[in-house]
């Protein structure tokens, strides 16, 4: 982990379903990381004016849109509490999480990403 003196403590928690800001997906979150921690590659990739700040907590979720499933990135300022109510059908969530009878995903075992 990188060491930052002004880390902010994450707004969500793992099992908390998400949903992005901008780009129509959701997402359980799986992982939170306090800062940026990918590559400088994938960080540049984002164009310039929408590129978030690397000093603030940052998200590994099980996502998906309409079309397909997959694991996305995504910074807090880029994320939304998700209030749809409807659980989410990515593969893996199973592998992680059970779904409790309140409808909430409870953390079951760490997923090696």
């Amino acid at each position: 982990m990188k060491q930052n003196a002004m880390i902010r403590s994450a707004k969500f928690q793992i099992g908390q379903v998400v949903k992005h800001r901008v780009y129509p997906f959701r997402g359980v979150v799986f992982d939170v990381d306090p800062i940026f921690d990918n590559t400088d590659e994938w960080y540049q990739a984002i164009p310039e004016e929408i590129r978030p700040s690397k000093d603030q907590p940052y998200y590994h979720l099980f996502a998906e849109n309409e079309e397909t499933e997959y694991i996305a990135y995504v910074s807090e300022q880029n994320l939304l509490i998700d209030d749809v109510q409807k659980p989410l059908r990515h593969p893996q969530i199973n592998e992680v999480f059970r779904l409790s009878d309140d409808g909430n995903y409870v953390f079951i075992g760490d997923f090696k990403h």
